[in-house]
């Protein structure tokens, strides 16, 4: 097989790949260790993915466990939301350029030849295989996995892009350190009316350090465009000043980069190709969080290929999957976004979501996708203790908080 792109995605593919005995050439542009633009944040679903692929956090230099979350409304009115202690780990937040190399360094591990500094230059599909062509050469395989991002090259040369589309989300961040105590130890999450459906938000990292930005909507209320001069006025608010406290520096410059989250919007599988993480358009329309749903998808494609065999339909079975896995869930956080457009409605949303213990504790784990977001609706997906279950790493000495 061949898998385009070696982030979460590509990765987490490949390995589930090479663990079943079927060979997996991952191909980059990249050499890495390298940065990728993100929140850095990991949900329960991305952690309960990362252990079953095997990832040791202690491969993770940046990793930092978090337990609880603030929620500021856009009145100003701040409310605590604790994850459980002592179940394991349901929070963390990693650099991308320290997650993506322990992934890396992983699926090398596993057997799987990564080829860096490969671009692909061309992609066609035929009734058998695919032929993958790159400045090196070709690469002919059964199937091909394409998780080569928003931008996936592979989507344009198999002519199934959408044109024009440049991501449903923008997200800005910059990182800091030196951040005061409050924002080097819990996740802060503000809604600003400026920025609705958008947010602002703080996660912190180890060393007093702290990843900081906000996600827009495109086509909401602050141009992609102006991204920058909010950004500095954000910064220059009193709470923001207080949040991260007079010593707090950057570390360096701050960046943009789009979002999509239309995984029932565009073609989750060509003929001979399958789509995963960002190629797919499988961001949470809510949040913005893409790297579970990114592990997610890799591991479903390298299981549909594997099911499949030498003749099944390994396409049909991934789109099912994704669809099943998915899209429920993605029309369910659609429906919330609408709601978070207006001040009332979040406003409405987080009073709910605090009303007693019971309900900020439920609702941080519905948030961190510790279950399905659409859980009550979809009955197949029920099961007994699905809102009592333990975080990730329980009981492999990794630290819990």
């Amino acid at each position: 097989m061949v898998v385009v792109g070696a982030g979460p995605a590509g990765t987490a593919a490949a390995i589930e790949l090479q663990r079943a005995g079927v060979d997996a050439v991952v191909l980059d542009r990249a050499t890495f260790p390298r940065d990728k633009i993100c929140g850095d944040g990991l949900t329960t679903s991305a952690l309960r993915q990362l252990e079953a692929l095997g990832l040791d956090p202690g491969s993770v230099g940046s990793w930092q466990p978090v337990s609880r979350c603030w929620i500021s409304s856009p009145s100003g009115v701040t409310l605590g939301f604790p994850l459980p202690e002592g179940q394991g780990t349901f929070a963390v937040v990693a650099r991308r350029i320290d997650l993506d190399a322990a992934l890396v360094d992983l699926a090398r591990s596993t057997g799987v030849e990564l080829r860096e500094d490969t671009r692909v230059v061309g992609v066609a599909e035929h009734a058998d295989h695919v032929r993958v062509e790159t400045g090196d050469g070709a690469i002919e395989a059964r199937w091909c996995i394409a998780a080569d991002g928003m931008w996936s090259p592979v989507r344009k040369h198999l002519g199934l892009g959408v044109p024009g589309y440049r991501g449903d989300w923008h997200a800005f961040r910059q990182y800091f350190r030196g951040v005061a105590p409050a924002a080097a130890t819990d996740i802060h999450v503000r809604f600003e009316a400026d920025l609705l459906p958008g947010y602002f938000w703080s996660f912190p990292l180890p060393d007093g350090g702290a990843n900081v930005g906000f996600g827009i909507q495109r086509g909401a209320k602050v141009p992609v465009g102006d991204m920058g001069p909010l950004w500095q006025d954000l910064l220059g608010r009193p709470w923001a000043r207080d949040l991260l406290g007079p010593d707090a520096v950057p570390e360096g410059p701050h960046r943009a980069w789009p979002i999509p989250a239309r995984v029932d919007g565009l073609p989750l599988v060509g003929r001979r190709t399958l789509f995963a993480g960002d190629a797919a358009a499988a961001c949470d329309t809510l949040t913005g969080e893409g790297i579970g749903q990114a592990l997610l998808t890799g591991r479903r494609a390298a299981e549909a290929i594997v099911g499949a065999g030498a003749q099944g339909d390994a396409a049909g079975a991934y789109a099912a999957a994704v669809t099943d896995d998915l899209v429920a869930d993605h029309h369910m956080s659609a429906l919330l976004v609408r709601a978070m457009r207006h001040r009332k409605g979040a406003r409405t949303a987080i009073r709910v979501a605090g009303a007693s213990a019971w309900t900020r504790r439920n609702f941080a784990r519905w948030l961190f996708e510790d279950y399905p977001r659409a859980v009550i609706l979809t009955p197949r997906r029920w099961r007994r203790g699905m809102f009592s279950t333990d975080g990730a790493y329980t009981g492999t000495g990794v630290p819990v908080t």
